[in-house]
């Protein structure tokens, strides 16, 4: 809030002399963040008032993600030349990115199951199953299926752009390659495999993980990655739990849009881990 000195003497206004305002900008506001075509990207297909909230939600979830995978794939290029640092402040940005996502259902639940009824049908085919940004998250995170790649074979470059995360390790497998280089004993299997497909718990990455965990002084830095792992993970379950929930409360166990069959597929992932020796090692120590 305004302080008061800085209002009118009937304090309904505030005073901008003496403020130096740039009145005629080299490059605006608007101009540096492109709102206008930003904002001429929200286009209903219905008359319907709610299809807009839906349209703003799922586009701001994709600006999310296209920040989340900037820090991501930055912070495993970082760890893969062992400067774990700046991959720290990467994954906790991912982290709080990934609050946001999960606060942004809490919107969407204004939405009736009527509300979104009235205009479902101008989704056509589309679905957020097809979100080439949450694919490339999810194989950059470590979840490979090389058969989800083929819902975008009709567009090129996305495919392209995603068998190539989807055939190079991932954050999970770049950091078990650190730990290998730090003196841990894995097997080659864990750390030169064929990326494409998915990771398959090891004893070994447990017992390495478990010695991290019990000699923290010994291997800080590891124990933090450990721990940032965790995080992001953690959130991504609760994302997932929270869409699944939202789904639920506005179309039931109707079928997706996208084809697959709604809740029960969203249930589906829920128990998926991304970094599972992280998780087992909680049981076993």
């Amino acid at each position: 809030m305004a302080n008061r000195d800085a209002r009118s003497p009937e304090g309904r206004t505030v005073e901008l002399d003496g403020e130096g305002v740039h009145w005629d900008q080299d490059i605006s506001y608007g101009q540096y963040l492109q709102l206008e075509p930003l904002l001429a990207c929200q286009q209903r297909r219905s008359d319907q008032h709610d299809e807009m909230l839906f349209i703003v939600i799922h586009q701001v979830s994709e600006l999310w993600l296209k920040q989340c995978l900037h820090e991501a794939h930055a912070a495993a290029a970082h760890i893969a030349e062992e400067k774990l640092a700046p991959a720290f402040k990467m994954l906790s940005r991912v982290a709080r990115i990934q609050e946001q996502m999960i606060h942004a259902w809490e919107v969407l639940v204004t939405m009736t199951p009527a509300d979104y009824a009235s205009f479902r049908d101008s989704l056509g085919q589309s679905s957020g199953f097809q979100s080439y940004q949450y694919r490339e998250l999810e194989f950059l995170l470590g979840n490979k299926n090389p058969r989800l790649v083929e819902v975008h074979r009709g567009h090129p470059q996305h495919y392209r752009r995603l068998n190539e995360v989807l055939t190079a390790p991932s954050l999970y497998d770049i950091s078990l390659q650190l730990l290998e280089r730090r003196g841990f004993s894995l097997p080659r299997g864990c750390i030169d495999r064929d990326w494409s497909q998915p990771y398959q718990p090891c004893d070994a990455v447990e017992q390495a993980w478990a010695r991290i965990y019990r000699e923290p002084e010994a291997h800080w830095d590891l124990y933090e990655l450990a721990e940032k792992l965790v995080d992001t993970e953690y959130n991504f379950h609760k994302w997932r739990f929270s869409h699944m929930k939202t789904v639920e409360r506005i179309i039931g166990y109707k079928p997706g849009t996208g084809g697959t069959g709604g809740v029960s597929f969203l249930v589906k992932a829920l128990d998926l881990q991304f970094f599972p020796e992280l998780w087992s090692v909680r049981t076993s120590m």
